[in-house]
């Protein structure tokens, strides 16, 4: 199908009520971050049946798509990038990879953030310089830095851990609680693949870091120690075990 067809099918499965609900969640009112974004009102479910039926949308239509104000359509056009990032051969994942940060002005909601970041820059860039995702972390856009810290997702799938560890150094004092979560987030998902790399930055940092980002990256702790980190008790010095 063309951006026009997509379009229509997408008019035509809109649900009103659904949209209003989806708006104030998205929070998409004046001065909110997610301020004019424009809901359609369709499931995410079905949202993925669409990309599936138009797995070959022309990169050409994908951009029309892009910059559409209604959210669904740009997550469909997400959707059908990821997919397609995920069969491409090298020179292809690099086209959508370019393609991916060209357009990331209207990458410009957190769910549109989190469900291509870690498969398209996370993935490309896990055995590459990954200058271009501290850039993003030293951004004032909201979803460049978001964009950075969970394109580390992809990373933290393969056991690496260290470009998360920077780039949450980096996010450490940011002021958006969707970067306090994010950060938290990849934090956490860091933790159950080596709790030590967790521990050891918490150690340095858990009595500054935003109260957020602590509760996201202790979640999975047992209730005792969850507690401990909360309430400040936690040692500086993380034990080391001996033979």
């Amino acid at each position: 199908m063309t951006f026009k067809q997509i379009k229509e099918k997408v008019n035509s499965l809109s649900d009103p009520d659904q949209a209003e609900i989806l708006q104030r969640f998205f929070k998409t009112g004046r001065g909110e971050y997610g301020e004019g974004d424009v809901f359609a009102g369709i499931k995410l479910p079905v949202q993925r049946k669409i990309a599936k039926e138009n797995s070959e949308t022309p990169i050409s239509e994908l951009k029309k798509m892009l910059l559409s104000p209604v959210h669904e359509i740009r997550m469909i056009a997400l959707i059908i990038l990821t997919n397609r990032f995920a069969r491409a051969d090298e020179v292809n994942k690099k086209i959508i990879f370019d393609f991916y940060i060209e357009n990331r002005e209207k990458i410009n909601n957190w769910d549109l953030v989190d469900i291509s970041a870690p498969k398209i820059p996370g993935e490309f860039l896990f055995d590459k310089d990954k200058k271009i995702l501290y850039d993003f972390a030293r951004s004032k856009n909201i979803w460049e830095r978001r964009i950075a810290i969970i394109s580390t997702f992809g990373f933290i799938r393969k056991n690496h851990f260290e470009d998360t560890i920077q780039i949450s150094k980096i996010l450490l004092k940011d002021k958006e609680d969707l970067i306090h979560k994010a950060v938290g987030w990849m934090l956490r998902e860091t933790g159950k693949r080596n709790l030590r790399t967790l521990e050891l930055f918490l150690k340095e940092y858990y009595k500054t870091m935003p109260r957020t980002m602590l509760r996201y990256a202790i979640e999975k702790f047992p209730e005792h120690k969850r507690q401990n980190y909360l309430k400040g008790k936690i040692q500086n010095k993380i034990k080391t075990q001996h033979k």
